[in-house]
């Protein structure tokens, strides 16, 4: 799918600058980690992404509401799952436009919805059912691809199975019901990229295949996982009776009961289920369940189940915040708890204790830690891993096995960061860290005799001795027994905590003082408070859009906050005693945010009779008012031990403090004219405001003509519940009338009480319940109003005025119905220029207010909002002469202040990410690289400022490269310089680990360069070619080598050692060379050599042993048969019962495997046998016939004509040799090609089959120029450095050899073939530089 790079729509809503509310259970635990290190995950109705490494925030998504004409219906839903696409960079720039393909997002939404999100315009890219009816709530979804096409898979309702295509226009192309089943949970198949499976909470399992947009290319298989359902059954016969929402998923009607599962990354058919107290393993290919473990008491539920990339390990997250760590037993598919850990700290939590919502697993860290440990030939000691930049690491006696990174996201939004190391007691070398030592064949039945005495310490020596073949043991039986975990908490993200119920803004003059007056205020502080349910309030950083302190203030609900000068605040709380003899605990504090401490005032002994109903903060932090429910207010002074002043016996409805006075655009005419244009002026004073002033003080206080007042002192306006309007000034303890001029007694409200008010010197003004607006000037008198025409006014804020502002009116209204307008009452109508908007997208607006930030008349006024949905976003108002509206954000408020760079390419513009994935291929010197680090001198490289800029860009290239332009990466270098200077390309440990392996060889850096970008596979690919290109070799040249020639690849057994262990006369012994669960667990999916292939099917055999009933022991059969053991087989065959439907075939098959008779007759007369059983028999009894009279080539056809690709392989491994076992390789890597569509794994087939002109064809059928470059790059290295050590082997024994000359079949530099790849990649790289100089860079 060709998503094309476009610039965002002009209606398109820009969110860098939005906090999402805390996750819930709501969300069902969405999240997903992209192999890149991109994190997404749902809060409410948004999405929030982050940078898994440093877990800064990138950006937030509010999904757009659905297209209704109600205003509730137009409300964002739930966001209840997302998953990034599994497509990678695409480098198919010859052919299209640069595509954003890699950065989709597909959400499913509460009412159905399914959307396709660019991440890069950040806009929907792609509705697959904008308006679903019914509309039934998405439970889960994930990716299919079926080349050329790609499909969502997704859970509608409790039991709708849908498919949807990606093409436009998008359609559901398939649909099944399970009912009465409820579906839980949907995943992929790592292995084959159209198959995926559904599990159920009642234990269905759904198999489907996915092969093309027909309703008949869409295979299903239902199959049963047997589990207890009583608690279930209980919990859906509660939720029947309450007659719950048939359009609800699962989670929303059971949000405790979690049934999940998993792929095994590293087992083919191997599928991990955890119901709530179960652990089971599942075995596609035999239908059934090979071990159940069930959770130990005190255990709390499983939430989710997540296996280690690497490791045969599991990770099960539990509800109550725990983490449990299973592993699997030696020869067996059983898994046993070694430990479990606290995933959520009892320090520093509230109670209750947060919930953990979502755990993932790292994979991007899993591949280059591969990297790592495949070219690290110096660290053999367990200090190799070490980080010398982190000061908490040091060396000790314990042996690191592993590290895997774990995401952990809770309900308080919070996102936690894990390092889980798996440590062994010992002194012995790390072997794992070198899989190019192997040992010799003679020795690999050692290991068996090693393991009995567990504690001989010759055990030791002759185990590090024997670690042999490729996939290492890197301890013993016993230290695997001592293995130990520790989980270290490594970051944490702080979001907004909860829900939100209040926002306060400082004000522009907090810091004033009395020397420099009001009418020169302080740079105000770029923070927002903001306060929550939960009693937290949460100071937000709009500079760096994240959450800057936390402070756990109250309880109870935070149902006021203001701001006492720019570092502390005030907020309060009230708890109803009893609801029938009323009485409330009202709670006061003061929290610092310098110190953190909050402090308490206002503390009584007794409840009171009335709730605080309101405080207002004056502006400069000096007084406060508590306003009660029909009660008198308070007045104040806020110093160190707070002082009450006085209490006010009358029946406000609303007050507000007096805003600074603003600087004026002209002083010499201002005092002759009002700032606002008036309808209706009067310059009467009414007597029935004089009322007013008995309760203040009889002296007053001359106002000058320009509104201004003594410093010291400071004013707030007033509206009673009869109407009357007043303005009161505090001058130290004393307070007393402020005497302004009234306007006409016309101005009183008759029929709307007053509801909100703002007051900025000169100017009050007023909403009331009616949606009337009303300002009046209390210097002149002068008066205005209008009607909005809306409902009730909650809420009036003064826009910041700076020095040249053309008007000083623009004020912000929030209404009753949570919607928000902004009008300018200097316009002559002020209705008629407004910016009116009657609903913000998506969501309600709780609470609103204007950022103080601005310090030039060009900046733009930005509007703070708090949503219903627990949104904080911040909103830019455009402003001209003629009319205010929304700005498109193209371009961001201000810059964002970053802690430290994000170092993520693959957000890079598509050209850009290009050249620097190009840069890091050829090979550049790493003091090229801009890193931070805090420990340069233990550094492998030094790291200069900046390059400079007169010296030859080139010369930061390890060397000229032998195919293409060898001027393009210096023109790469130049558009890769901003980057650089950022230091947004690599961080320090990243470019520590390609210093250590940029001069390892060519297939080092392409490895590296793709676990980069996400591409997981492809790096496997780089770090297996040199194996596949020397067992080619070998094939080539008849011979083995003397010594491996490559520190990646592997020794080929001897043809004598490899005979005999598959003799029909020997029996396989699965315990003769023990592999470490802890292994390069990835390496298995490019699996293709004999020796491979046949120990990964050797260690099937033991886990279905004791599996019982006829098919059972069909596939034992098989698979004893596949790798040689003819003996055991037969004697599975002869125990079959003579009233079973299978005896006569079982004993045809016994008899024949046996036989050692009239050889050429038993061939003919079991080939026709054979031909019929094929023909009628799904067991495949036929293709053992075959076996039986070495017919193992058309055996080996016959399986993969069966679907038995892997079968077919393990068998053509056991008994094939030269071209008859490349044939099968190369049927095999067309299938997983063209059906399975794993480019990557097909190519290593094709190599390993010497397949090279395929495997070139592959790469241009796929529009890859640089890889198919890269790779005839990487061959010719690869192949001059096996060329070479050959030669110097026989020279060094004095032999000589005809064939070391032999060349790579297909890839001679003569060949046509390499010629056009070359021409090509020059083609590429020269649209490659055009296309990077066409696009800016992207900061975030």
């Amino acid at each position: 799918m060709s998503v094309p790079t476009t610039t965002p729509p002009s209606d398109s809503w820009d969110c860098n600058y939005m906090l999402s509310g805390p996750p819930s259970r709501n969300n069902f635990g969405s999240a997903d980690l992209s192999s890149s290190g991109l994190l997404a995950f749902a809060s409410g109705s948004s999405l929030s992404i982050l940078d898994s490494r440093s877990l800064q925030l990138i950006s937030t998504f509010p999904i757009p509401p659905p297209t209704a004409t109600n205003s509730a219906a137009s409300l964002s839903p739930f966001v209840t799952s997302v998953r990034w696409t599994p497509f990678t960079l695409r480098c198919d720039l010859l052919s299209s436009e640069p595509s954003n393909s890699h950065l989709l997002l597909a959400v499913g939404d509460r009412h159905g919805r399914i959307a396709l999100l660019d991440f890069r315009i950040r806009s929907v890219f792609l509705w697959l059912d904008p308006d679903p009816n019914p509309r039934l709530g998405i439970q889960d979804l994930c990716w299919i691809i079926s080349r050329p096409d790609s499909y969502i898979a997704a859970i509608n309702g409790t039991s709708i199975l849908s498919i949807y295509s990606t093409t436009t226009p998008s359609s559901c192309i398939w649909k099944y019901d399970t009912s009465p089943e409820y579906l839980s949970c949907i995943r992929r198949d790592p292995f084959h990229s159209s198959h995926f499976c559904v599990i159920g909470y009642k234990g269905l399992l759904l198999s489907v295949k996915v092969l093309g947009q027909r309703e008949d290319e869409v295979v299903i298989k239902e199959l049963k996982i047997q589990t207890d359902c009583t608690e279930f059954l209980k919990l859906e016969r509660d939720a029947n009776g309450g007659s719950p929402s048939s359009t609800s998923p699962a989670s929303g009607l059971f949000p405790l009961y979690m049934v999940k599962f998993a792929f095994s990354p590293q087992w083919r058919h191997i599928l991990f289920v955890t119901f709530p107290r179960e652990l089971v393993v599942f075995d596609l290919q035999y239908e059934t369940t090979l071990s159940a473990a069930s959770l130990p008491r005190g255990c709390a539920k499983f939430l989710d189940v997540s296996p280690d990339p690497n490791n045969d390990l599991l990770y099960c997250a539990h509800l109550d915040g725990k983490l449990s760590i299973w592993r699997r037993k030696e020869g067996e598919q059983v898994h046993v708890m070694c430990t479990m850990e606290e995933f959520m700290p009892s320090i520093g939590t509230s109670v209750p204790s947060p919930s953990i919502l979502a755990v993932l697993v790292c994979q991007s860290e899993s591949t280059l830690q591969n990297i790592g440990k495949f070219y690290a030939h110096a660290c053999h000691s367990p200090s190799a891993n070490v980080d010398f930049d982190s000061p908490f690491d040091f060396s000790d006696d314990t042996l690191l096995l592993s590290k895997t990174r774990l995401i952990s996201i809770s309900d308080d939004g919070k996102v936690w960061s894990w390092l889980l190391r798996a440590e062994g007691l010992g002194d012995f070398q790390q072997d794992v860290t070198n899989p190019g030592i192997h040992a010799d064949v003679a020795e690999v039945p050692i290991v068996g005799n090693v393991t009995s005495d567990l504690h001989a310490p010759e055990a030791g020596k002759q185990l590090e001795h024997v670690s042999g073949s490729r996939h290492h043991r890197s301890k013993s039986t016993s230290s695997q027994a001592d293995m130990s975990f520790k989980v270290s908490l490594v970051g944490q993200l702080q979001l907004l905590s909860s829900t939100l119920t209040i926002l306060a803004v400082p004000s522009p003059s907090l810091t004033a003082t009395l020397a420099r007056g009001g009418n020169y205020p302080a740079v105000a502080v770029p923070l927002v408070a903001l306060g929550t349910q939960s009693g937290t309030i949460d100071v937000v950083d709009v500079s760096a859009n994240a959450v800057a302190a936390s402070f756990f203030v109250h309880n109870g609900t935070v149902r006021g906050l203001r701001w006492l000068g720019n570092s502390r605040l005030v907020s309060f709380s009230y708890t109803q005693v009893n609801e029938k003899t009323g009485g409330y605990i009202n709670r006061l504090a003061v929290t610092c945010l310098r110190s953190g401490l909050n402090r308490a005032f206002r503390v009584l002994q007794k409840p009171e009779r009335a709730p605080i109903r309101a405080i207002r903060a004056s502006s400069s932090g000096r007084y406060l008012l508590i306003l009660f429910r029909d009660a008198p207010v308070e007045v104040w002074a806020m110093t160190k031990n707070p002082i009450m002043l006085r209490s006010l016996a009358l029946p406000f409805t609303v007050l507000e403090w007096t805003l600074p006075t603003v600087p004026r655009p002209g002083q010499n005419s201002f005092s002759e004219q009002s700032s606002f244009n008036s309808k209706d002026q009067a310059t009467m004073t009414t007597d029935g405001m004089s009322s007013t002033s008995k309760a203040s003080s009889s002296d007053s206080k001359a106002v000058g003509s320009d509104g201004s007042q003594d410093d010291a002192s400071e004013s707030f306006a007033f509206a009673l519940a009869n109407g009357a309007l007043g303005v009161f000034e505090v001058q130290g303890r004393r307070i007393r009338d402020f005497r302004p001029k009234w306007p006409s007694s016309s101005f009183v409200s008759s029929d709307g009480l007053i509801t909100a008010m703002a007051y900025r010197l000169p100017h009050v003004v007023m909403g009331d319940r009616s949606g009337n607006i009303r300002w009046w000037d209390v210097t002149t008198g002068h008066s205005s109003s209008f009607n909005t025409h809306r409902d009730g006014i909650r809420r009036i804020k003064f826009s910041p005025v700076v020095s040249g502002d053309r008007s000083r009116g623009r004020i912000a209204v929030l209404f009753y119905d949570n919607t928000f307008s902004v009008f300018d009452l200097d316009s002559q109508d002020p209705l008629a220029n407004s910016l009116l908007q009657p609903q913000f997208p998506g969501t309600l607006v709780l609470e609103l207010d204007w950022l103080p930030l601005r310090t030039d008349k060009n900046d733009p006024l930005v509007l703070c909002v708090a949503g219903a949905d627990s949104s904080f976003r911040l909103i830019e108002v455009k402003i001209n002469e003629k009319t205010i509206g929304y700005m498109p954000q193209t371009r961001a408020i201000r810059e964002r202040f970053r802690p430290m760079p994000i170092c993520l390419p693959i957000l890079y513009p598509t050209p850009h990410a290009l050249a620097l994935r190009m840069i890091l291929q050829l090979g550049v010197k790493p003091s090229w690289f801009n890193t931070c680090g805090t420990t340069i001198k233990e550094r492998p490289h030094l790291i200069p400022e900046t390059p400079s800029s007169t010296n030859d860009l080139r010369s930061h290239m390890i060397g000229l490269p032998s195919i293409g332009d060898s001027v393009v990466p210096e023109m790469l270098l130049k558009v890769l310089e901003p980057y650089r200077k950022e230091g947004c390309i690599l961080d320090d440990e990243r470019a520590r680990l390609y210093a250590t392996i940029v001069d390892k060889g060519c297939t080092a850096r392409f490895a590296f360069a793709a676990a980069i970008f996400g591409e997981t596979l492809e790096a496997l690919f780089w770090l297996q070619l040199p194996h596949a290109l020397n067992h080619l070799m070998n094939k080539l040249l008849k011979k083995s080598p003397q010594k491996a020639p490559l520190s990646a690849s592997s020794s080929e057994l001897a043809d004598t050692v490899m005979l005999s262990r598959i003799t029909s006369k020997g029996k396989s012994i699965p315990g003769t060379r023990e592999r470490d669960s802890l292994s390069l667990g990835q390496i298995r999916l490019m699996a293709f050599g004999q020796e491979e292939l046949w120990e990964t099917a050797s260690e099937r055999i033991p886990w279905h042993e004791k599996l019982e009933g006829e098919q059972a022991i069909q596939n034992r059969v098989h698979e004893l048969v596949s790798v040689g053991n003819l003996e055991a087989a037969v004697s599975l065959l002869l125990s079959t019962s003579p009233e079973s439907s299978y005896f006569y075939a079982n004993s045809l098959r016994a008899v024949a495997l046996s036989s050692a008779v009239s050889r050429s007759l038993l061939e003919l007369a079991v080939k026709v046998v054979a031909a019929n059983m094929v023909r009628n028999d799904r067991s495949l009894s036929g293709t053992h016939l075959l076996c039986a009279v070495g017919r193992y080539q058309e055996a080996c056809s016959q399986l993969q004509d069966a679907g038995c690709w892997t079968d077919a392989a393990t068998l053509a491994a056991t008994h094939l040799k030269g071209s008859d076992y490349a044939r099968v390789l190369q049927r095999w890597a067309d299938h997983v090609l063209h059906v399975e569509h794993n480019i990557w794994r097909a190519l290593i087939l094709y190599v390993a089959a010497g397949a090279l002109l395929e495997a070139l064809a592959a790469l241009r059928e796929a529009q890859q120029p640089d890889t198919a470059a890269m790779f005839v790059l990487a061959c010719r290295e690869i192949y001059a450095e096996i060329t070479t050590n050959l030669e110097n082997s026989e020279d060094e024994s004095g032999s000589s050899s005809t064939n070391i000359s032999v060349n790579l079949p297909g890839l001679i530099p003569e060949s046509q073939d390499v010629i056009a790849v070359g021409e090509y990649f020059g083609q590429y790289q020269r649209k490659l530089v055009h296309l990077c100089m066409d696009f800016q860079p992207y900061y975030d």
